[in-house]
């Protein structure tokens, strides 16, 4: 009898353990009016109106283009940081998180296909070529959905040179610089949250 009376003050303690691990999880991860709270948003989850800093500037996120080729995808925010100069951060979630900064280089006069190419001392060898279907949202002067071509070069191991061609439109330049995921920082909007 002893043994029994053992064995359930053992299940009650071991019940009793487990309500108050279950509640307090719950009070961790729900906010104060008693709503879940929701995980924070990483790089592929930005939208329009979110700020990022990468290393020691900020930008604001102007739009977001999703795009999926077969069945990969990934998405580019459009970064706005009132210099005038064109940033987008590329975002590729496959093993790794991959992130780029790309910084627009208008006024190169490079054309993409050959195997390497020579852009402000630095050359560049062929990576990768492909087409994939876009959606966009926010402020890009593309419409909402379309195709986009591209062509991308890198150099070493963290610069890269892309070249995107949306619907018919000639061929965007820009340079990239691969990041860390410890260089962004990324700071919600209040109504996104």
């Amino acid at each position: 009898m002893d043994a029994v009376v053992t064995c359930l003050v053992a299940a009650v303690a071991v019940l009793a353990v487990v309500v108050v691990v279950v509640r307090a999880r719950r009070r961790a991860t729900s906010r104060p009016d008693g709503q879940p709270a929701e995980p924070p948003r990483g790089p592929l989850r930005l939208t329009p109106g979110d700020r990022v800093r990468i290393r020691d500037r900020e930008y604001a996120v102007s739009a977001t283009i999703r795009l999926v080729e077969g069945d990969w995808s990934w998405v580019q925010h459009l970064l706005d940081d009132d210099s005038g100069t064109r940033h987008r951060l590329s975002v590729e979630d496959g093993p790794e998180l991959e992130l780029v900064l790309w910084t627009a280089e208008p006024g190169a006069t490079v054309t993409p296909g050959a195997p390497t190419i020579e852009l402000g001392g630095r050359r560049y060898t062929w990576a990768e070529t492909g087409q994939a279907r876009y959606t966009a949202t926010g402020e890009t002067e593309l419409p909402s959905t379309g195709t986009m071509r591209y062509h991308d070069y890198q150099s070493g191991g963290a610069a890269r040179l892309s070249f995107e061609a949306y619907g018919e439109e000639g061929w965007r330049v820009a340079r990239g610089d691969l990041l860390d995921p410890a260089d962004l920082t990324i700071r919600t909007t209040p109504e996104a949250r």
